[in-house]
C-alpha cells in the first residue's frame, strides 16, 4: 500500500536587482554564505558576451546558472523562465531562488514574467531587493532607470555604508524614503541583508501577488564592450589606461593576470568612478581567455577603437 503523498512546497523566489556597480553580487554571495544549509539555487544575469558576476558568485561550480549577452527584462524573457523550469526539475529540488538581474535591467517585466500563473504556483516571486550605493551622488537619484527599479522594490539594501561619511548616507536615506516609503530600508555593508527579511521562514505561507504596473517602452541606454587577451597585463600600463577611459565608463569588471603577480588572478572594478583591485581565489575557469575586461557606458560614449586601443598598450610582452 502507497504511503501518503507529499506535498510539494512553492520554491520562493527573491529578484536581486539595482544600478550598475551597487553591490548585487556582494549582497547574493552574502546570502548564499548565510544559507544555512538551505539549498538556494542562483540565477546570474550579466550585460555583455562575458557573464562576470556569475564567477563571483560563491559555490559557482554548483547551483549557478548564468544568462548572458543580454538583460532579462528584454531579450532573455524566454530563458529566464525556461531556466526556472529547469531547476524546478532537480533533485533535490531548491528551497529557494536567487535572481540577480544586470544593473541596466527594469525588473518591472521580470516581475510580469514571474506573475505568470503556471511560474506562480511553483516558484511565487517572494522578494524583490534593490541594492543602491549609498555613496553615488544626488544626481544618481534622478535616474529614470534606478527609479524604475525602485519602483518594484520590497527591500531596499544600502550598500557601502561603511565607505560614506555620515552626511552622504542621510542624504541617501532621505532619497530613497521618498521615492520609495513602503519599502524597508536596511544598510549592508559588505552585502549584509538579513535573511528572514527577504526570504521566508515558512515556506508554506502564501506570499502575496503584485501588480508589476503598466508594461513601459524599452528603450536601449546602455552598451557594452568585452575585451579579452592570452597574455598577461601590466599592472602599472592597465592602471593607467582604465584612468584615461573611467570618464566615459558606466561601469567596468573583469579578471586578469599581472606579468608582475604570476600564477595569481586579480578582479577589477570600476563602479561610481572608483577603480579596485583584489587577489581573486581559484584557478581559471575552464578554457576563459586569461585576461576579460567588460566594460559598460551609455550608448554613444563607448568607442571600441579607443578601448582596444587603450587595452594594447597593457600586454606585457608590447614594447614601450
Amino acid at each position: 500500500m502507497a504511503g501518503p503523498t507529499v506535498p510539494v512546497l512553492p520554491v520562493p523566489v527573491l529578484l536581486v536587482t539595482g544600478f550598475l556597480g551597487a553591490g548585487k553580487t556582494t549582497v547574493v554571495n552574502h546570502i548564499l554564505r548565510e544559507a544555512g544549509g538551505r539549498r538556494i539555487a542562483a540565477v546570474v544575469n550579466d550585460f555583455g558576451a562575458i557573464n562576470i558576476d556569475a564567477e563571483l558568485i560563491a559555490g559557482a561550480s554548483d547551483g549557478v546558472v548564468s544568462l548572458a549577452n543580454g538583460c532579462i527584462c528584454c531579450t532573455l524573457e524566454g530563458d529566464l523562465l525556461r531556466t526556472l523550469a529547469t531547476l524546478l526539475r532537480r533533485a533535490p529540488r531548491p528551497e529557494a531562488i536567487v535572481i540577480e538581474t544586470s544593473g541596466v535591467a527594469d525588473p518591472a517585466d521580470i516581475v510580469r514574467n514571474l506573475m505568470d500563473p503556471v511560474v506562480w504556483k511553483e516558484a511565487p516571486l517572494e522578494t524583490v531587493l534593490c541594492v543602491v550605493d549609498a555613496t553615488a551622488p544626488p544626481t544618481a537619484f534622478e535616474d529614470p532607470l534606478l527609479r524604475a527599479q525602485l519602483r518594484m522594490a520590497d527591500v531596499v539594501a544600502l550598500s557601502r555604508t561603511d565607505l560614506g561619511d555620515a552626511a552622504a548616507l542621510e542624504r541617501a536615506r532621505a532619497a530613497l524614503a521618498a521615492l520609495r516609503p513602503a519599502a524597508t530600508l536596511v544598510e549592508a555593508p559588505d552585502g549584509q541583508v538579513p535573511l528572514p527579511l527577504v526570504l521566508p521562514d515558512d515556506p508554506a505561507r502564501p506570499p502575496v501577488p503584485r501588480e508589476p504596473g503598466r508594461r513601459r517602452p524599452q528603450a536601449d541606454r546602455f552598451e557594452t564592450l568585452s575585451w579579452t587577451a592570452e597574455a598577461p597585463l601590466s599592472l602599472p600600463r592597465f592602471q593607467a589606461a582604465i584612468g584615461r577611459l573611467a570618464p566615459g565608463l558606466a561601469r567596468a569588471k573583469g579578471i586578469f593576470e599581472a606579468v608582475e603577480q604570476p600564477g595569481r588572478r586579480l578582479l577589477f572594478q570600476l563602479a561610481g568612478g572608483r577603480a579596485t583591485l583584489a587577489p581573486l581565489a581559484g584557478g581559471t575557469a575552464g578554457e576563459a581567455p586569461r585576461s576579460r575586461i567588460v566594460f559598460i557606458a551609455e550608448i554613444g560614449r563607448l568607442s571600441e577603437a579607443r578601448i582596444g586601443e587603450a587595452m594594447r598598450t597593457c600586454l606585457a610582452d608590447r614594447e614601450g
